[in-house]
């Protein structure tokens, strides 16, 4: 008879390596007790990582670069999280900088808006991911790029915008198609539809 803990490693291997899960993913398996005590397990033989309270990894290991365990990124817990509560959420701030290789810093908190709960993850010591509750409509665009662009230059404001800047977001434009970004200029700011209106005027 299987265990607990060999129960949900079948379940991770189904899931693949990388995929965050919850440990109210096993409800099925027994007790909420008992389900915690196997995760801990799990957790202490390697076979899983705990990313925050309730959240977990089973994480990708890298073996070519002998780099081991690789643990999940913000984006890939925060996507998790809004999945699992049926939420939208938007990276803004240093965040969505990062995403987009205009900043190389590293944020201590990740800021998302969202249409869902507003929280602080904890993850790393003092870091974590922070939702910040957002009226829908700021969350309505239909182009994850548009989205983006639209709440990192916002961070860095209108006239702070560098032309080294502008370039590379064009150059990440150029990989959408100009119709599924145009579905989304209304809901820019005047001054970054202009920005993304010259990308396809080059």
């Amino acid at each position: 008879m299987q265990s607990i803990d060999d129960k949900i490693l079948a379940r991770l291997h189904g899931r693949g390596r990388g995929c965050i899960f919850f440990s109210t993913d096993f409800t099925t398996l027994g007790e909420s007790k008992s389900v915690l005590k196997a995760l801990e397990r799990l957790v202490n033989k390697g076979d899983i990582i705990r990313v925050s309270r309730g959240i977990y990894c089973y994480p990708k290991v890298d073996k070519q670069w002998g780099l081991g365990i690789l643990r999940p990124t913000y984006d890939e817990i925060a996507q998790a999280i809004a999945r699992r509560d049926k939420a939208r959420i938007a990276p803004t701030g240093d965040q969505a900088l990062n995403m987009l290789g205009l900043s190389e810093q590293v944020p201590m908190n990740a800021v998302y808006l969202t249409d869902g709960s507003a929280r602080k993850i904890r993850l790393d010591g003092d870091r974590g991911i922070l939702f910040r509750h957002t009226a829908p409509k700021n969350l309505a665009f239909s182009n994850s790029l548009a989205m983006l662009i639209t709440f990192a230059l916002k961070e860095i404001g209108a006239d702070k915008v560098t032309a080294e800047q502008e370039n590379a977001i064009v150059a990440l434009l150029r990989n959408e198609t100009k119709e599924s970004m145009m579905a989304d200029l209304a809901l820019m700011p005047e001054w970054i539809s202009l920005i993304v209106r010259r990308a396809y005027e080059k």
